[in-house]
């Protein structure tokens, strides 16, 4: 397992980072904050790219990649706070529907991701949490079909995707459907960082053909949607993790230049201690999101304990880097004006979502046999 980016990995990361910073300035965020934007133009600068391609099949006019560089492309969206659907679409919808198998629904589904002409979600959590046991929606057979009822919680883009993978259950286990955007009733949720739009969902009786059930209920859907989950958390974790190297990069600026008693602030040795742990943090929780990233890559049996390490470590990142870059920065860093809090509701945000530090480490416990399951 190489740890170390390949040539063409830290070309694909650099250019990722050219073109954001040039079409994501904080401008952006701090609009879509207020209100006034959406996103839509860097989301459709994103398509000309092909990145939501990035880790689908060339046969499906993807760019044929891997999970890594799905990561790559993730964390520098966190690093600089892009709004928009990729996460939902390239990092949650698109690898259920690859673990869907040669069927022709999520084939043509994952063609249509790669071109730009389909967003989508999955729905998943239910009362705000990520865990396949707690899930009730139901699946109840209707003729060739299912009907499906019940509620969802924190979707992402779950109001604005144009179809939306519904896990829900039924006699025989859980199952993914495949549901028009426009047919659920959606409420969006305002979230501490309105660039990770989120839903609640309502299933009221939603009849799905047979024609789009992405996998049938039973064992081999729990597996599809828990493989599924470990991309969707290690890349969460990775953006999270660039939001925190962005607070940790203005935090030392800032320190470089803030001065009092007639010295750069930096200078004093406790606040270069304090700069230390700051980067170590970083350092670490990028080290472990990207072994993660390379166990599902290469479909190691270590990779759903890595991704659970992954979010776990990425939580512990910004708590430390949410707290040091705030205080470091002084009054400045609580006031609206400064871009600093764009970054730290991102990290907080990134935490809360597909499962909190102490939840990944208890299911981490779970999977090393160290608790009962």
């Amino acid at each position: 397992m190489d740890l170390e980016l390949s040539e063409e990995q830290s070309e694909l990361r650099d250019g990722v980072r050219r073109v954001l910073e040039e079409q994501c300035p904080p401008a952006l965020p701090r609009a879509v904050h207020e209100g006034d934007e959406t996103g839509a133009a860097l989301w459709r600068q994103m398509v000309a790219l092909a990145w939501p391609g990035v880790a689908i099949a060339e046969a499906q006019g993807g760019l044929g990649l891997g999970a890594v560089e799905l990561c790559l492309v993730a964390e520098e969206l966190g690093r600089e706070v892009a709004p928009g659907p990729f996460l939902a679409t390239a990092t949650q919808l698109a690898p259920l529907l690859q673990e869907a198998g040669s069927s022709a629904l999520a084939s043509e589904r994952l063609g249509r991701i790669a071109a730009g002409a389909l967003t989508g979600t999955v729905a998943l959590a239910e009362q705000d949490r990520w865990e396949l046991g707690r899930i009730a929606c139901e699946a109840r057979r209707e003729g060739g079909g299912f009907r499906l009822t019940g509620h969802k919680t924190g979707v992402f883009d779950g109001a604005t995707a144009d179809e939306i993978a519904v896990v829900a259950r039924g006699d025989e286990g859980l199952g993914v459907f495949l549901v028009p955007g426009d047919e659920l009733k959606a409420k969006p949720r305002r979230l501490l960082d309105p660039t990770l739009a989120l839903a609640d969902l309502t299933l009221d009786g939603v009849d799905v053909p047979a024609e789009r059930v992405v996998i049938a209920p039973g064992p081999a859907a729990e597996r599809a949607v828990s493989r599924a989950l470990e991309v969707a958390t290690v890349a969460l974790a990775l953006a999270t993790v660039g939001a925190c190297r962005r607070i940790f990069e203005q935090t030392l600026e800032y320190a470089k230049v803030r001065r009092q008693y007639e010295r750069p602030i930096g200078s004093f040795q406790a606040l270069k201690h304090r700069l230390a742990d700051m980067y170590l943090a970083v350092e670490r929780a990028t080290a472990l999101g990207y072994f993660a990233a390379l166990t599902l890559a290469e479909d190691d049996p270590r990779r759903a304990e890595a991704a659970s390490l992954a979010k776990a470590e990425a939580g512990d990142c910004q708590r430390l880097l949410v707290g040091e870059g705030l205080q470091l920065h002084g009054g400045i860093g609580f006031t609206w004006e400064h871009d600093l809090h764009l970054w730290l509701m991102r990290a907080k945000a990134g935490d809360a979502l597909l499962g909190g530090a102490t939840e990944h480490r208890a299911r981490l416990a779970r999977q090393l046999g160290l608790v009962a399951a």
